[in-house]
């Protein structure tokens, strides 16, 4: 299985797909100043074992290495529901700031109740800086900005670099359709409008997905352009206007079971990927609410 590719521009963006929770993690570099930005780190997590390790970010770590490349950015989409950040695992690592939507906030006051923290500071600290829409940033001396796609969550941006754009979960690629809209915070309109504004960037956008699922067990894969996105995506062909979109997104939401991690890594990645303080006993504890999801559709898949 292929699970590492590169595609050559301005920027170079060089893709890792992690198979256990089918996500894509970016490093992204400008080929003149070797300058780089690192966009959704996976931290692994083993929830049968509890097991933290470090293989994906160190990774990315060595390929930075091996390619002589400074990293100038830490860039998280979105509060991940399928695998915790590892954005302060590699802050550690190589002193680069954190950085995420603004809009984060909306997701930790949602969280911090159903978590029950009344204390957690709901206000984005956690990371280093906070971007809004339309905010400009530089990767080396390439330009990148903002682009507010809510819909997926109420904090999901796109990063917009170069020819490139990074557009987390809001589209898959084309045979796999678009994200859904159902978790906590999410709205199936909101995410509508948020995929028009991603295709109205120019047709020969390099367009970047958050994760491949595989459909029809083919190699994963996760770059596209805005042409191809408008032209054949499955969702967008067969429910070309608002109203259709929204009920096939409805509909389908409806019978999807929750992520499985979910739950443990919420509380991590609205922390910024930083994990639990150790209780008196040295060790981490995870805090799992029971029910906290009601109507949630059940996975009846057997272990």
């Amino acid at each position: 299985m292929q699970t590492f590719r590169h595609s050559p521009g301005k920027p170079d963006v060089v893709g890792f797909y992690d198979m256990r929770t089918s996500s894509v993690q970016y490093v992204v570099s400008d080929p003149v100043t070797r300058r780089c930005a690192i966009i959704d780190p996976v931290l692994d997590f083993d929830e049968k074992s509890g097991a933290i390790a470090t293989h994906h970010a160190n990774e990315l770590l060595g390929y930075v290495a091996s390619q002589g490349l400074k990293v100038e950015w830490i860039l998280d989409t979105h509060p991940h529901a399928d695998h915790f950040s590892a954005a302060q695992y590699l802050k550690e690592k190589t002193g680069a700031p954190t950085a995420i939507g603004a809009y984060v906030t909306q997701v930790q006051a949602l969280w911090k109740d159903i978590y029950n923290w009344p204390d957690f500071p709901d206000d984005g600290r956690q990371w280093d800086h906070l971007f809004v829409e339309g905010d400009t940033f530089h990767v080396g001396e390439i330009e990148g900005r903002i682009m507010f796609s809510p819909g997926h969550t109420k904090a999901s941006i796109t990063y917009v670099i170069g020819d490139a754009a990074f557009v987390h979960d809001t589209l898959f690629q084309p045979d796999g359709g678009t994200a859904r809209a159902d978790f906590p915070g999410g709205n199936a309109h909101k995410l509508w409008d948020s995929i028009q504004a991603i295709l109205a960037l120019p047709d020969d956008t390099r367009l970047f997905t958050g994760h491949d699922y595989m459909p029809g067990d083919r190699e994963p894969e996760w770059e596209s352009t805005v042409r191809v996105q408008r032209e054949t995506n499955i969702h967008l062909r067969d429910s070309p206007t608002a109203d259709s979109f929204i009920a096939l997104r409805n509909e389908r939401d409806a019978k999807l079971p929750m992520p499985k991690l979910i739950l443990h890594a919420l509380q991590v990645n609205i922390r910024g990927g930083d994990l639990p303080e150790p209780e008196d006993n040295g060790r981490r504890y995870l805090k799992i609410p029971l029910d906290a999801l009601p109507g949630a559709a059940w996975d009846e898949a057997r272990s």
